[in-house]
């Protein structure tokens, strides 16, 4: 049961983390100054998990680490009217509440997908949530 799962986490780390530094090298094309500062660290991000997937695929102890921080970097969700943050690699499943006049949970989720925002402005509604998936990822890596 171990082998499958670590197989699925480093499918989905592998299919997003390509999917991820393809997008970043098209975002990374026109140049901007700001934009390109966010386009290289997702692209950073994005290798590096791209990088953990295939380690894990390998069957390395490293890649178990490795795996293991990626999941962690896709856990938070956190979007501020003066701050943004939020990366997916292959899927997720983001449990969240708004934090406005009327709290509420939601639940959003999306396979075959990757997605990074890091922003210095966000939304008008706040939200802040995890990514469930990362989570049970995560806790699955630490099986041994």
């Amino acid at each position: 049961m171990r082998n499958i799962l670590f197989r699925l986490i480093g499918i989905l780390e592998i299919a997003g983390g390509f999917y991820g530094v393809a997008a970043m090298l098209h975002r990374l094309l026109p140049f901007g100054a700001h934009d390109s500062l966010v386009a290289l660290l997702g692209l950073g991000l994005y290798g590096f998990v791209l990088a953990a997937g295939v380690q894990l695929m390998i069957g390395s102890e490293h890649g178990v680490r490795m795996s293991g921080w990626a999941q962690l970097l896709q856990l938070p969700l956190v979007a501020f009217p003066v701050f943004s943050y939020a990366l997916h690699c292959g899927a997720f499943v983001n449990v969240f509440a708004t934090l406005q006049a009327a709290p509420r949970l939601g639940i959003d989720w999306h396979f075959g997908s990757q997605g990074f925002v890091l922003a210095a402005a966000g939304p008008a509604v706040s939200r802040l949530g995890i990514n469930l998936l990362a989570l049970l990822s995560w806790l699955a890596l630490r099986l041994r």
